[in-house]
């Protein structure tokens, strides 16, 4: 079977991690595999100086360093423009059920934002948007949100269910 691919974003703060990680539980729980791609805007520091793999990195200029312990496998690698989630996916995580992509929201995937009126007045989303048919739903504290997608609300007794069966249906089929 396919991949299937979703986007979670929000502004900084609002909830994005926490949704992944409860959408990640829920799917394993279905016996689904899940995987994550995180995306940063800043780079990130996995490996210190010192290290045999820092050296093979920095000193040997390696383009490519896997980190293979019993129980953990950690990659390392220039490629200073490809972030593409579709492209990444494809490359790294094409055997899973489900790639949950955190962040990415220029990109054209199905999304799912994540909105607290304490982080942010307004949503990313607005219906004026060229790609507001990309949104599959929000998930809000703000209980006076309509939207031309699904709102569901945190407070919500089944909104990890409504919105996990949401990202099933409407994620993107590579």
């Amino acid at each position: 079977m396919a991949a299937r691919i979703i986007s979670i974003i929000g502004r900084k703060n609002a909830g994005k991690t926490t949704l992944v990680v409860a959408l990640a539980a829920e799917f394993v729980r279905r016996g689904k595999r899940v995987m994550t791609i995180k995306h940063a805007s800043h780079a990130a520091d996995l490996d210190h100086p010192g290290t045999d793999t820092y050296r093979h990195f920095h000193e040997g200029k390696a383009e490519r360093v896997l980190l293979a312990t019993p129980e953990l496998r950690a990659v390392i690698e220039r490629s200073p423009d490809d972030t593409d989630p579709v492209a990444l996916t494809r490359r790294y995580l094409s055997d899973a059920d489900l790639v949950i992509v955190e962040g990415f929201k220029l990109e054209a995937l199905p999304k799912v934002e994540v909105f607290r009126k304490a982080v942010a007045p307004l949503p990313i989303y607005n219906a004026s948007l060229p790609n507001a048919a990309d949104w599959l739903a929000i998930i809000t504290d703000d209980t006076g949100l309509s939207a031309e997608c699904p709102v569901l609300r945190f407070k919500d007794t089944i909104w990890l269910q409504l919105i996990s069966s949401l990202v099933w249906d409407g994620a993107l089929r590579l």
